[in-house]
């Protein structure tokens, strides 16, 4: 005899009928004696598919009870939670330490950092390496563009390969 238990018996639970726990059987019979009830009494004022879905918001909290858990909290315990958060909290105060002021400040001082680095920079430097410079930068733009008409010939060799001779 095989008995299948969860790994983690809290977890485990023991049904009474048909795979339901005793407190889902409850809830269950209960919301469908409810929901059947408002049918029954409203079928004959507004008929049985308006009567339905009147009875629909008087069934689905009961049925949730039953059947619905989160972090092993009830439906009940977990809309009082979310109903307490949404109107119940009060409003925190919270005043920043870094203002707009502050954050200017910041800014401008490295703003003036960095104005005093490239002075520095700049006086460091001699014409000699800015021409060495200018040359290696004119070199590599120069292959670049010559790479870029290669790329561009080859594209429209295979344009005119692909119209004509496919």
């Amino acid at each position: 005899m095989v008995i299948d238990i969860n790994k983690n018996i809290d977890n485990y639970k023991e049904t009474v009928v048909l795979g339901l726990t005793a407190k889902q059987l409850i809830y269950s019979v209960l919301s469908v004696a409810v929901g059947g009830g408002i049918v029954l009494l409203l079928y004959q004022k507004v008929g049985l598919t308006v009567s339905a879905y009147i009875a629909i918001p008087a069934v689905t909290p009961i049925a949730l009870s039953g059947f619905y858990s989160y972090n092993g909290m009830g439906f009940i315990e977990m809309m009082k939670l979310k109903m307490h958060f949404a109107c119940g909290n009060r409003a925190l105060a919270y005043v920043s330490t870094e203002g707009e002021d502050v954050i200017q400040n910041i800014r401008e001082q490295e703003m003036l950092a960095d104005k005093k680095e490239r002075k520095k920079q700049k006086g460091r430097r001699k014409k000699a390496d800015s021409r060495e410079d200018f040359q290696k930068t004119a070199k590599k733009m120069l292959l670049s563009v010559f790479l870029l008409l290669i790329m561009l010939g080859a594209l429209a060799g295979a344009a005119v390969w692909y119209k004509y001779f496919r």
